[in-house]
């Protein structure tokens, strides 16, 4: 029987920044309570029943076409998997509405880890979701947020998204993402061009990679620099941008689906990383903490974003800052940067110490250890 289980409407481990994120945050749960239930989304060759000493991984493998019908299957097999531990579970920690409404049944503490919200991503997922849907998801939202002992934030701009839907401010706590420094002799990947600009995550629309070609693309007399995109999706669902890159004539060479672990030695070796999130509703409005952007400051490498009030937040005065959706002015800051290598070498290593100081996966845990040692006092 476990005290402690952690819930997330996401596939585990992936390639995405996600998996990063719940590695850490699950493993301060567990650390804390000797063990309990991680239950995933599977699939591919992941097993669908795990056991790594105290912690139980157990991962729904359904098939459902739709993704608020998969969202609610998951909801109900979480369900069936608390139930035998409902007299011992202490807490649990979800991600999503889909997590917290079985594990709010049980009566154990709620830790409401609110990096994003369904009611904001949807509509990118799904352009054609209708109002009634979506306004149903946010009293979801709602419902799940206010009946949280905690909630826990990675930015300012997300925290101010979950008070407005009614999160007492005094349960809402901030622990912003982290990421671990990269030794300085990192070696070198194999396949890495010999001069290149690098951008690593998911190609969702909202994180404005056409921005970064169309960009690249106006960089075309830099005939020695190479565009990497480290893409956590497969090469079928690359497919639009791939074509884009061919039409716009962009050197590019794409690595899909790379082990997160070799993702430090990219970046450390790039001569600048890009982070070009667009100025829409889910960065705006909900806001995000780009692991991408923690990652590559944690490798010592300049970051060029997008100026929007998360990344300010993450970035601060450690990186170059550009207004978002302009490939003309991305593509300017790049130059200048690769003009200038002392500035862009000095402004990675702040970013490194910045990290450092008070940023990596240590950090973030001990704040969430702080989180839980309030739950536990209430």
């Amino acid at each position: 029987m476990h005290r402690a289980a952690y819930l997330a409407f996401d596939r585990f481990p992936s390639a995405k920044g996600s998996a990063v994120h719940i590695r850490h945050m699950a493993a301060e749960l567990f650390d804390r309570y000797g063990g309990g239930l991680l239950c995933v989304l599977g699939g591919g060759e992941l097993p669908a029943y795990q056991r790594e000493g105290g912690v139980e991984i157990v991962r729904f493998t359904d098939v459902v076409p739709n993704l608020l019908d998969r969202a609610e299957a998951f909801s109900r097999w979480a369900a069936d998997r608390l139930a035998p531990h409902r007299d011992t579970l202490e807490i649990c920690h979800v991600r999503d509405p889909w997590g917290a409404l079985p594990a709010l049944s049980t009566g154990a503490r709620l830790v409401y880890e609110a990096n994003g919200l369904p009611s904001v991503e949807l509509p990118y997922h799904w352009p054609l979701a209708a109002p009634s849907t979506l306004s149903k998801i946010r009293e979801l939202e709602e419902h799940c947020l206010q009946e949280s002992d905690a909630v826990v934030v990675p930015s300012r701009v997300i925290l101010k998204a979950v008070t407005d839907r009614g999160a007492g401010p005094d349960r809402v706590h901030l622990v912003p993402n982290g990421a671990d420094p990269v030794p300085a002799d990192v070696p070198r990947p194999p396949t890495a061009p010999g001069r290149y600009v690098i951008y690593v995550g998911a190609l969702q629309p909202w994180q404005g990679v056409d921005v970064l070609l169309r960009a690249f693309a106006r960089l075309a007399d830099l005939t020695d620099l190479t565009l990497v995109v480290c893409s956590s999706v497969s090469p079928a669902r690359a497919r639009p941008l791939r074509r884009l890159a061919e039409r716009l004539g962009v050197r590019i060479q794409w690595e899909h689906q790379i082990p997160h672990a070799d993702v430090a030695a990219w970046l450390a070796h790039a001569e600048l990383s890009v982070a070009p999130l667009t100025a829409g509703p889910r960065n705006l409005d909900q806001g995000c903490s780009p692991i991408k952007v923690w990652e590559s400051m944690a490798a010592g490498t300049a970051v060029v974003a997008s100026d929007l009030p998360v990344i300010r937040e993450v970035l601060g005065d450690h990186g170059r800052l550009v207004p978002p959706d302009r490939p003309a002015e991305l593509a300017r800051a790049i130059r200048v940067l690769l003009e200038y290598p002392d500035a862009c070498r000095d402004l990675g290593e702040r970013a490194r110490r910045h990290v450092e100081d008070g940023f990596t996966w240590k950090h973030a845990r001990a704040r969430l250890a702080d989180v839980y040692d309030r739950v536990e006092a209430h």
